[in-house]
């Protein structure tokens, strides 16, 4: 797995090609278009029907340990009252949704892929 192509929208192959459309998850009408293959090395990335559903899992991942990161942070380290988390922590998941949706899914395929050498 690479992190960089996680977090630079990189193919997980050749770590060159981009796997979204557009590098900013906040355009909002592109945020989730992906390309078909990799321009560079011509890896598909519309794997078979239902793939990215095990993203899914990854996204639960990512959002349970941002929640427990925040809970740390907030509620024992700057003692908030719970309530204020919770609201903060649901302001923070609406705001990172975007990001959150393209990492699961590079974070699933960089899984299944192994980097060209």
């Amino acid at each position: 797995m690479n992190l960089y192509s996680i977090f630079a929208n990189k193919c997980p192959k050749c770590i060159k090609g981009n796997f979204f459309i557009t590098n900013n998850p906040y355009n909002l009408s592109k945020f989730d278009k992906m390309n078909s293959k990799c321009a560079e090395c011509n890896e598909n990335f519309e794997r078979e029907t239902g793939f990215y559903y095990g993203a899914m899992y990854a996204s639960y991942g990512l959002t349970v340990g941002l929640g427990m990161a925040m809970f740390l942070i907030f509620v024992l380290l700057l003692k908030l009252d719970i309530v204020t988390f919770l609201i903060i922590f649901s302001i923070s998941l609406i705001l990172l949704m975007p990001w959150l949706f393209r990492t699961s899914r590079l974070l699933w395929i960089n899984l299944f892929v192994k980097r060209k050498k």
